[in-house]
């Protein structure tokens, strides 16, 4: 039985990753996924959120929007709107669209669009919280 599935994570501007790994957990729709090597055929969609990673005993993040994931037994494919490596991501950039976000929902003004809003904070959330275990490790 193989030790490792491929991962490719899909956005329409292109491939952001592509390796074979051990370990993939997943903010499927239902709740969070655990995806290992031989898993059974499986779609789902997938919420706003982060994909946790684990390779060779390393773990990382990447910040995702909403999509699908698509799982055969030796291959796994995400394909999203947006998704961004912890190491990529602009974490001033983000941290300014939570607040804008932010600032948008507590507004009270009834013309803006509150779905929308609440993906931009979700959005901001996801990738703020990617982002943190990356600092961590540069701090050490």
């Amino acid at each position: 039985m193989p030790s490792t599935i491929r991962l490719e994570v899909v956005t329409p501007f292109g491939l952001v990753y592509r390796d074979d790994i051990d370990y993939l957990k997943a903010p499927a729709v239902d709740g969070e996924i655990g995806i290992l090597p031989q898993h059974a055929p499986l779609v789902t969609g997938l919420e706003i959120g982060i994909l946790h990673v684990k390779k060779g005993g390393e773990e990382f993040k990447i910040a995702i929007s909403e999509g699908f994931l698509e799982v055969k037994p030796d291959n796994i494919n995400v394909i999203v709107r947006t998704a961004e490596l912890q190491n990529d991501i602009d974490v001033e950039r983000a941290r300014r669209a939570r607040e804008r976000a932010e600032k948008r929902l507590k507004s009270g003004d009834n013309s803006i669009d509150r779905a929308r809003a609440e993906a931009a904070l979700k959005r901001a959330l996801a990738r703020l919280k990617a982002a943190e275990y990356s600092l961590q490790i540069q701090d050490d």
